[in-house]
C-alpha cells in the first residue's frame, strides 16, 4: 500500500487506549485473548485527506508474522479536513503476545498519496494466562 506513497508530516495516529480481554474458548486447550484497540488519526496539515485503507503488522513472539491489509478503515473512507480527525476501534484475536505495528493510506486533496505510522505497541498476554478452576 505504500508503494509512491508519501508519509505526510502533520498526519498522526495514535493508540487512545488497550483493553484485554480473555475469550471464552471451544477449543481444548486454546486459551485466546481479545486486545481492543482505540486509535485517532488527526490531520495537522494544510490539507484535506482522504483515508482509503490501513494495513497491520503483528510481530509474534514465537517469530511469525502476520500481515492484516485491507480496504477502508472498519467499513469507512474517512475525511479529514485540517485540524480534523478520525477515531474508531478494532480487535485482534490472538494465544500468544505480539507488537502490531499500525499504518493508515490515503490521498491528498491533489490526489498524491500519503500515509502515517503508528508506534508500535504490545500485545502482551498474562503470564497466567490458564483458564479459572471450575467450580465443581
Amino acid at each position: 500500500m505504500q508503494e509512491d506513497s508519501k508519509e505526510l508530516s502533520g498526519l498522526q495516529a495514535k493508540l487512545d487506549k488497550l483493553v484485554h480481554h480473555k475469550e471464552k474458548s471451544a477449543v481444548q486447550g486454546a486459551h485466546l485473548h481479545a486486545f481492543i484497540y482505540f486509535v485517532t488519526i488527526h490531520n495537522l496539515t494544510e490539507n484535506t485527506v482522504t483515508l482509503l485503507g490501513r494495513k497491520w503488522i503483528l510481530v509474534n513472539e514465537d517469530g511469525t508474522t502476520t500481515v492484516v491489509e485491507g480496504d477502508k478503515i472498519v467499513g469507512e473512507c474517512p475525511v479529514l479536513e485540517p485540524g480534523g480527525s478520525f477515531s474508531y476501534n478494532s480487535y485482534h484475536v490472538t494465544h500468544i503476545s505480539a507488537e502490531a505495528r499500525g499504518s493508515f493510506h490515503g490521498v491528498d486533496e491533489y490526489g498524491k498519496k500519503v500515509h502515517v505510522r503508528m508506534e508500535p505497541f504490545q500485545l502482551e498476554v498474562p503470564i497466567d494466562s490458564s483458564p479459572p478452576p471450575s467450580a465443581s
